[in-house]
């Protein structure tokens, strides 16, 4: 037989795209899409529809006929809402010629890689990571070199910045934060981004922060930008979506910050990725960001009461070790005498009901882990961490 009908179709893809790995978090939630009787904690989004005003907004602008091609990286009036938007919250100017609109937060990641990165070079990731952000580097030929967060003597992870600067090599082109983390819920503190920035600098090395959960905090403050601290020409990109802080996982439109002088790079990125947004979208995207941060508020207010449910009511139980996360809205937690993430997941999906993720799904370091999402309803939550707290005492 003709070797490219025996081998077909693997034979005709390089090795860095046939060896994606399987997401494990899609795969568990694929056992059980449809189930009612499933409460569906595994995957990261709320439960809420996308606000009134942001959905009219879009009407709206179907109504008056703006469906044709627009500009590659963004109609003028969303980059001015975004630059808005980032003085109110970090109190920074940015200029609007420096934001890049994407076809969602994943595609914010993916172009700030296609701007820098070569094959073979390196991208240092603080571990567990979101599993995107990992086959992204090696799509790209890149290669990931994992650093392990720490576990903090009073519980949580913590990353020690001497064991990222150990971890350069002459090869190294970008250190990637995603800070507040997934799935650790880890902050990275204004003093460790100062460093990291210093540190970059001195061997002109990227970073690019994934900065997509910054409004999901649980301490009365936004977190910390790179954005603070950086000048306008330093080698940063910063990511993020509008998926998680106004309910639209659906809609696909992310940006992504570029140094000054970058402009021409990120338009052709964004016409030969994918042309451009939807414009009808992209004016959705300017309802939510000037009059969307009175819904961001009672979102993560809303989170607040599902992190305690879930914290409170896991942390009760003695084979169970609970990391209370500082932000985003996972919680992520080991159970003892656990050798698999991604068969424990089955097992409460089959036995207990409930959809969680394995940590295995998020890389080295998360094999003894599981993922709950919080940011749904907390009668929801509940009812989950009743569920949880049943199996989890029956396995003790």
């Amino acid at each position: 037989m003709d070797w490219h009908m025996s081998q077909w179709p693997v034979a005709g893809s390089p090795d860095r795209i046939s060896g994606i790995e399987l997401n494990q978090i899609c795969d568990i939630a694929d056992l059980a899409r449809e189930d009612p009787d499933v409460i569906k904690l595994w995957i990261g989004e709320g439960d809420l529809p996308t606000p009134d005003f942001i959905r009219e907004a879009a009407v709206a602008s179907l109504a008056a006929g703006q469906t044709r091609y627009t500009y590659s990286h963004g109609v003028p009036a969303l980059r001015e809402a975004l630059d808005r938007y980032h003085k109110r919250h970090w109190n920074v100017d940015i200029g609007a010629d420096r934001f890049s609109v994407t076809a969602g937060g994943v595609q914010a990641i993916m172009q700030a890689f296609q701007a820098v990165l070569s094959p073979g070079d390196e991208v240092i990731v603080p571990v567990p990571a979101w599993p995107n952000l990992v086959e992204i580097v090696r799509i790209l030929g890149g290669k990931v070199v994992p650093v392990n967060y720490r576990v903090a003597e009073g519980g949580g992870f913590r990353l020690d910045l001497d064991d990222i600067f150990a971890a350069v090599t002459p090869r190294t082109r970008v250190i990637a934060i995603n800070s507040p983390s997934n799935p650790t819920g880890w902050i990275m503190p204004r003093e460790q981004m100062k460093a990291v920035l210093d540190f970059a600098r001195s061997r002109g090395i990227w970073i690019v922060s994934d900065e997509v959960y910054a409004h999901f905090t649980y301490d009365g403050t936004i977190a910390p930008s790179f954005l603070e601290l950086a000048t306008p020409t330093d080698r940063l990109m910063i990511t993020n979506t509008f998926s998680k802080n106004w309910c639209m996982t659906g809609w696909r439109i992310g940006w992504v910050i570029f140094p000054s002088g970058m402009s021409t790079i990120f338009d052709n990125l964004s016409q030969y990725n994918t042309t451009s947004v939807a414009t009808f979208i992209q004016h959705a995207a300017i309802a939510a960001l000037d009059q969307g941060d009175d819904f961001i508020k009672a979102l993560v207010a809303r989170s607040a009461k599902g992190r305690e449910i879930i914290c409170s009511a896991l942390d009760s139980l003695p084979n169970v070790r609970v990391f209370w996360p500082e932000g985003t809205f996972y919680f992520f937690f080991s159970v003892h005498g656990m050798n698999s993430g991604y068969d424990m997941a089955r097992r409460i999906l089959r036995e207990a009901g409930v959809g969680v993720a394995p940590g295995s799904a998020f890389g080295r370091g998360g094999e003894a882990y599981l993922r709950v999402c919080f940011a749904v309803d907390p009668k929801l939550i509940q009812e989950g961490a009743n569920r949880l707290v049943d199996f989890l005492r029956k396995v003790a």
